[in-house]
């Protein structure tokens, strides 16, 4: 049994609990959720409570999805361009998280630009996604919001965050990173329907 859904969804309860109740009674159940949880995860993550704890504390308020954007580029032959990460080799579309202040289209430029040194603009909203908790893809759920891009300006050049940078055939990608074909066929969907 993967039990990291479960540990995703008692922290989330106990963590928003925490955040709005105004009884006593109920912050200590609360606590007690949330130090269950936090065994928890410390156990099949294999890290030290104490870590566990403060990685849950950075995050205030109401617990929500982590939210990503992903940029789909593609060539005039229909390849899509793909990063293979410094992380786990594997191949990816330019992404990265949402920051504070920013919107997700915001944050697919962004991160194409850190990335892999090019300017893009957006053509179209592709998709959105959902990734559940597991073991294989981390311990929180996340939305991919994924946009259709155009490039703009630049050349590609290598952040530290990639090893490589390339057009691929969606098929013949070796190795993706977590749900990133899943996310490259959403983008070329949109990309031939704007053909």
């Amino acid at each position: 049994m993967d039990i990291l859904p479960l540990l995703d969804e008692l922290q989330t309860i106990a963590r928003t609990g925490l955040n709005f109740t105004e009884s006593p009674y109920d912050r200590e159940r609360y606590e007690r959720l949330l130090q269950l949880a936090i065994e928890y995860y410390s156990q099949a993550l294999d890290l030290p409570p104490g870590d566990v704890r403060a990685r849950l504390a950075q995050e205030l308020g109401y617990i929500t999805p982590k939210v990503g954007a992903e940029a789909g580029i593609f060539d005039d032959e229909g390849r899509i361009l793909l990063v293979q990460r410094s992380d786990d080799q594997r191949w990816c579309l330019p992404c990265g998280w949402v920051d504070p202040n920013e919107t997700p289209a915001q944050a697919a430029v962004r991160e194409t630009r850190e990335e892999v040194g090019l300017e893009v603009r957006i053509i179209q909203l592709a998709d959105v996604l959902t990734r559940l908790p597991s073991a294989e893809m981390g311990p929180h759920t996340a939305v991919a919001v994924i946009y259709l891009c155009g490039i703009t300006g630049g050349a590609i050049a290598l952040s530290h965050e990639c090893l490589d940078a390339r057009y691929w055939r969606i098929e013949d990608v070796p190795i993706w990173h977590e749900l990133h074909q899943r996310y490259a066929k959403a983008a070329r969907d949109c990309w031939l329907q704007m053909r």
